[in-house]
This record gives C-alpha cells, structure tokens and sequence, in this order.
C-alpha cells in the first residue's frame, strides 16, 4: 500500500493480532466500505487494526460533507462497515470503530496503535466470550391508561357524584392518580427486570432514548439497555425477556431484544492527542 495523498486509511476497529486462537492470523474479510478495495490488516504489538484504503475526498472537503448528509450514499455504506466487523467479532473479540473513521496514513495509524496499545488490549480482554445485546422497552401509553383507568372506574363504582361539575372534578383526579400510577408501575417493572438482566451480564449501559419518529414506532421507547452478555449465558439471559414479555406486568408494555452487535456501547475512551484526522460518529 502507499500513501498516495488522495488516499486514507479508513479505520473498522481492532482486534487481536496473532498469535492465538482468537486472533485474525489467515483470515481475509470480505466486502469493504467502497466495494472497490479488499480490507486488509495491520498489526503493532499485541493489537491489529482492520482498515481499507478509500479516496479522501469521499469523506473530507465538500464532497465528502455532501456525503454524509447524503442517505443514499451514506446507509450502504454503513451496512458494509458494521458487515466486515462482524466477520471479525465471529473470529475474536473487537473494539469497533465509528463509521468514518480515518487516518491520513499508516505512520500516523501507528502511532495512534502505540499509544492505545495497552486500553485497547484491555478491552478486547474485557469483552472476550461476551457479546453485546440490546433490550428496548416500549409502551402503548393509552392502551395502558385505559386499562389502568378501567380498573380505577370499577374500584369506584357507585362513588361519583351525579352532579356534572362535581363528577368532572373527580374524573380528573382519578386520571391524574392513574397517570402517576402508571409512572410508578412502568418503575418498578422496569427496574425489576433490569436487576435480573443485570445479574446475567458482566455489564450494562443505559442508552438513549429514541422519538416515534427515529424508531418508526407507534409506541414509546421508555428504555433503551445495552447489556455485555456472556455468549454461555445467552439462553438464560432470553429467557428472563421472553418472561417479562408472558408475564404482561404492565399492559401495553413489551421488551424487544436485539443482537449480537459489536460492543459500541461499552467502548473505552482512548488517547486522543493522535486522534484519526476524521472521526465521524454515528449515534446508533
């Protein structure tokens, strides 16, 4: 390879370099960010970088902004980043990388490796065997109003004033009552099932949470998990998502689990006085 100046070195993550049997020795992935060139390795010490050569003016300068305002540019691309690492996370444990990450050349690659050699062999051993998994909660708010709101009625029953402006006072007090009543439950189911999820994980990290409008959902997002899983204890870890689903605490209320990923969540904050020249980070 050279470092031709209209050339970068466009970053995946890191992993182990070899040897061992975690490590990328004899593996060559597929695909690459431009679908022009194949990725490739290079290793310093004890940590290998998995990289691509790509055009810099396809990620810098004017061009480059266009395109990453762009979806129809940007989305294939950012299919193909997370598809070479998860070749990688199926051979060994990795630290990904932010979609648009880059390096004007190897030199300065190197040295960014030397200086973050220690942190990022750290984590790789941190996230060894584990995987990561995330568990979003969403509500139908006014399915479990309504619900909340019925049972509130009939506990009532017989109660209410037949004078309109006294039976309107009281009709609102209950549905503030059961508002803050479904404040509490959301709670306390919530904070339940993140004790027992916590317990079969090494880690958790709250994320945040995303508009109807991001998701796509009718529903709300009131919790957004990601867990560090161990991969020998993935079934019980569904297991308890698949209860807290049958149980239906809280109508209206379902937990959505998704996974593997590679563990963005969980990654370590690395040196940054020899930071890639772009780092372009994307919130997923």
């Amino acid at each position: 390879m050279n470092d031709d100046s209209n050339n970068a070195y466009y970053v995946y993550g890191f992993t182990r370099a070899g040897p061992g049997p975690e490590s990328v020795d004899g593996m060559v992935p597929s695909g690459g960010i431009d679908e022009q060139h194949a990725p490739f390795f290079h290793s310093i010490g004890k940590v290998a970088a998995v990289l691509n050569v790509v055009s810099q003016a396809e990620f810098c300068g004017p061009a480059g902004e266009a395109n990453l305002q762009d979806l129809a540019w940007l989305a294939p691309r950012a299919c193909r980043h997370q598809a070479v690492i998860e070749q990688v996370m199926r051979r060994g444990p990795v630290l990904p990388a932010r979609l648009g990450t880059l390096f004007s050349s190897l030199a300065s690659l190197e040295t960014y490796l030397r200086e973050n050699e220690d942190a990022i062999s750290r984590f790789l051993e941190r996230v060894s065997g584990h995987e990561e998994w995330a568990v979003k909660g969403l509500l139908d708010a006014a399915r479990a109003e309504a619900e909340l709101l019925a049972r509130a009625r009939a506990g009532k029953e017989g109660s209410f004033s037949t004078a309109p402006g006294l039976a309107y006072l009281q009709e609102q007090s209950l549905r503030i009552k059961v508002k803050q009543e479904l404040d509490d439950r959301l709670a306390e189911v919530s904070n339940g099932l993140l004790e027992d999820l916590h317990s079969l994980a090494s880690e958790v990290c709250e994320r945040r949470i995303l508009s109807r409008e991001t998701t796509g959902e009718e529903r709300d997002m009131v919790l957004n998990w990601a867990f560090l899983v161990p991969r020998t204890g993935l079934a019980d870890f569904r297991g308890r998502i698949e209860r807290a689903n049958s149980d239906q605490k809280l109508c209206g209320l379902t937990f959505e689990l998704s996974g593997p990923w590679p563990p963005y969540s969980f990654n370590p904050v690395l040196e940054r006085e020899v930071a890639p020249e772009v780092d372009i980070s994307e919130d997923g």
